[in-house]
């Protein structure tokens, strides 16, 4: 998979590698757009909207041919769900609400073939590989496949260093809402227990020797040092905009 290995090159790197995640629309066009605008990824959301799966892989066959990498947000962390994930064809996965070891080991039994694994593969994802034997897998898609566990609960940073530490975890990735929710700060992000739990997850992928990924402010999180990094959802980057624009024109300013 060499979109893979080439965002794995990117994240050894210190310069910023950046991204969207659409949520509310999503069409293929949307890649090419991705790609125009010097993006480094794009996450296909799967967890609060069912997008067409026919648009999703034809999306994902776009990423596998102009080798830019298209990852899936699943709808849970489950094994079924993940693996249906993998046969549209991304070359990863931003996997929602991760919270122990056991949560890692359902996501390794999902992407990973026999024995390894359970995976039983289908789909545009069997396009990623030029042959169906047992090393070929592992070799053309496997070594080089995107995990992102997403920490958004008290268990999963009670457990974040084991989960940074797991070799099937890419970087590690946090659901900043969500994790303010359950920290009871929702949504309050400059509030302490949050701060320190964002600066926990972070450390935690460097004692292990990873990236984190984190969505907000791209500027704002380039200045804070982080270089893997989430800047929009575009449909609301598009309501942002179109917003910002119309009091411009009109001569008001913006609150």
């Amino acid at each position: 998979m060499k979109s893979a290995a080439l965002l794995r090159q990117k994240l050894q790197g210190s310069r910023p590698v950046l991204g969207v995640i659409s949520t509310f629309h999503f069409w293929p066009g949307l890649v090419e757009l991705a790609m125009k605008a010097g993006l480094d990824y794009l996450i296909i959301d799967l967890e609060h909207l069912s997008h067409n799966a026919e648009t999703v892989a034809e999306a994902c066959a776009i990423g596998r041919r102009a080798d830019f990498p298209i990852l899936i947000r699943p709808a849970s962390s489950e094994f079924t769900t993940v693996r249906l994930a993998l046969d549209l064809g991304p070359c990863g996965l931003l996997v929602p609400y991760v919270e122990t070891i056991e949560t890692m080991n359902e996501i390794r039994a999902a992407v990973l073939m026999k024995p390894r694994g359970r995976r039983r593969p289908g789909g545009w994802g069997n396009f990623w590989v030029s042959n169906f034997n047992q090393a070929t897998w592992k070799t053309e898609f496997e070594d080089d496949l995107i995990i992102l566990p997403q920490i958004e609960s008290q268990t999963g940073l009670g457990n974040v260093a084991a989960i940074a530490q797991d070799p099937l975890t890419t970087a590690i990735a946090i659901g900043p809402y969500d994790l303010s929710a359950d920290l009871g700060v929702c949504w309050q992000p400059d509030a302490p227990v949050l701060v320190n739990a964002v600066a926990r997850i972070r450390q935690a992928g460097r004692d292990a020797g990873k990236n984190m990924w984190m969505i907000g402010d791209g500027p704002a999180l380039a200045k804070q040092g982080f270089t893997f990094i989430c800047i929009a959802e575009p449909v609301m980057l598009l309501a942002s905009t179109m917003g910002t624009l119309a009091q411009r024109t009109r001569g008001e300013t913006a609150t």
